[in-house]
C-alpha cells in the first residue's frame, strides 16, 4: 500500500487548493468546484479537497504539521493568505521550540512549529 493524498472535505474546494498551494509552494494539478488537488514539486503524497454539503462542526481529528524557521513572519504571511490563529501551544519554560495552531479559511487546524528538522 502507498499513500497518494490526505483528502479534506470542504465547502469550497477552489479556495482551499488556492490557500494550501501558496502556503507550502505547491502546485495546482485540478481545481473544480466538486475538487480540486494541489501536490509537492518533488513529488509525493499531495492534499485533496473534496466539495461536501455539510459544514465542519469540531476539531479536526487529523490535521497538517508543519514548520519554519522565521515563526512570526510565517504566521502573519498565512494571516495573510486566510488562516487564522486558533490558540499557541504552552509549553515547559525552556521547551526549545514553539508550536502555533491555526486555521484555514475553512477552520481546519493544523500545526506550525519551529522545531528541529527531522
Amino acid at each position: 500500500m502507498e499513500l497518494t493524498c490526505v483528502t479534506v472535505d470542504c465547502s469550497d474546494p477552489e479556495r482551499l487548493v488556492r490557500f494550501w498551494s501558496e502556503a507550502l509552494g505547491w502546485k495546482i494539478q485540478h481545481s473544480g468546484a466538486e475538487g480540486a488537488y494541489c501536490n509537492p514539486p518533488r513529488g509525493g503524497p499531495g492534499l485533496e479537497f473534496i466539495h461536501v454539503a455539510e459544514s465542519k462542526t469540531a476539531k479536526n481529528r487529523l490535521h497538517l504539521g508543519t514548520r519554519d524557521d522565521a515563526l512570526d513572519e510565517e504566521i502573519a504571511r498565512l494571516i495573510g493568505l486566510g488562516a487564522s490563529v486558533a490558540w499557541e501551544e504552552q509549553f515547559a519554560v525552556g521547551w526549545p521550540y514553539r508550536n502555533v495552531v491555526l486555521r484555514d479559511p475553512e477552520g481546519n487546524e493544523f500545526c506550525l512549529g519551529n522545531e528541529p528538522r527531522r
